[in-house]
This record gives structure tokens, C-alpha cells and sequence, in this order.
């Protein structure tokens, strides 16, 4: 008999597996709100059936998005996990491009992930977004080169990257107008405005205005 040329199947391993699914459920969260996402979706995504999908997440959709948030979480941090090396406004625009494009491709899911209200919505995934904020408040710091940042520093970055969020959402809601790029800039030159208005209250921050200012 001639050997048939079908390959043979090879069975996907427990971590394979999961990732499989997360990528299945992150692919239906970008397009749609948490709460019109169904089991049945993901299962039909991933190309397997409904109990296969719950014996990976026996807590059902709950366990799921959250896993699939941690998942989306652990993404958004690395956009700011920059090599320290050169000037650092080239960098944390290199950063920003990072996170902007999360948020194009995520879109919808991004919006949910941010504003909230979701049904599916506990403490624990309230956590993961805030885990997320103040890593990338810590990364800030660190290219900032201050290990030890004050209050008010440490407010100003922090109010920062609440606006980096909302300008991200307004951006969707308003048809992702401006371009990426001139948003980029934009919120780059904000986050410069904000610590010249902190350095007039701060010498911690005006020193650190000053090496910018050097640095460019």
C-alpha cells in the first residue's frame, strides 16, 4: 500500500493548548465587549467543542477573560519595557508606538478592558488593569533615571498615563483621528508640558527638566 501523505496528528500539549484558546478569546475581545462573548464563541473560534474549553477554564467565562486579560496585561507592559539607551523622548516614543498600535489592533476590547462596566467586570480584573498602570509608571521612572521619585513626580507621571488612556479611548470613539503618528508626538510633548509645570513647584522634577532640556 502507498504510505498516505496526510500528516499525522499531533495532539497539542496542556500549555499549547491553553494558548490556543487565550488567542481564540483575545481575538473575539478586541472586536467585542466582554459581555457578548460567549463559550460557544471562543469554542467555535478555536475550532474545538464547548467542554473542551471548559476543562481548560472550569470557572467558565469569568476564568477565561480574566486569563485573557493577564494575557492582554502582560502585552501592554512590555510596550514600555524600552532598552535605557539614547535620549529619552525617541524612546518613549518608541514606546508609545508600542502601546498605540495594542490599542489599534485591540480596539474594542481595549475600550472594555479601560472604561469598565463590563458584567464580567470583579476586583481581580480591576487589579490586572491597575497592575498594568503602575508598571508602566515604573518603567517610566526608570528611564527617567530616578530611582527614588518624589510625590509630586510620581503624581505627574501617574496623571500622565491616565491621559495617555483617555486619549487613547477618545481616539477610537473619534474614528482613530488624528493619524497614529501625530497623536504620538502630541502625547509625547504633553508628557514634557506636564513636568515643566511640576518643575515650578518641584526641585526634584525641575532638575530633571533641566537634563532634558540638555539632552535634546
Amino acid at each position: 500500500m502507498t504510505p498516505s501523505a496526510t500528516p499525522a496528528y499531533r495532539r497539542l500539549s496542556v500549555e499549547e493548548r491553553r494558548s490556543q484558546l487565550l488567542d481564540a478569546a483575545l481575538g473575539l475581545f478586541a472586536h467585542r465587549a466582554p459581555e457578548d462573548v460567549s463559550l460557544d464563541d471562543v469554542a467555535e473560534a478555536a475550532g474545538v467543542s464547548r467542554p473542551l474549553v471548559y476543562r481548560y477554564f472550569p470557572g467558565g467565562k469569568q476564568q477565561l477573560y480574566e486569563a485573557a486579560l493577564r494575557s492582554a496585561a502582560e502585552e501592554l507592559r512590555q510596550c514600555f519595557d524600552e532598552p535605557r539607551e539614547g535620549p529619552l523622548l525617541p524612546r518613549l516614543s518608541r514606546a508609545l508606538d508600542r502601546y498605540l498600535a495594542f490599542v489599534d489592533e485591540h480596539d474594542t476590547g481595549f475600550s472594555a478592558l479601560l472604561q469598565g462596566g463590563s458584567v464580567v467586570e470583579t476586583s481581580r480584573t480591576t487589579a490586572i488593569v491597575d497592575g498594568v498602570r503602575r508598571s508602566a509608571a515604573e518603567h517610566i521612572y526608570q528611564h527617567l533615571g530616578i530611582p527614588d521619585p518624589g510625590p509630586r513626580l510620581r503624581m505627574t507621571v501617574r496623571m500622565w498615563i491616565t491621559a495617555v488612556e483617555a486619549a487613547s479611548l477618545i481616539w477610537l470613539d473619534e474614528d482613530k483621528q488624528p493619524p497614529v503618528e501625530e497623536l504620538r508626538d502630541w502625547l509625547v510633548e504633553q508628557f514634557v508640558a506636564v513636568l515643566t509645570v511640576t518643575a515650578g513647584r518641584d526641585q526634584q522634577t525641575a532638575a530633571l527638566v533641566t537634563a532634558l532640556s540638555a539632552d535634546g
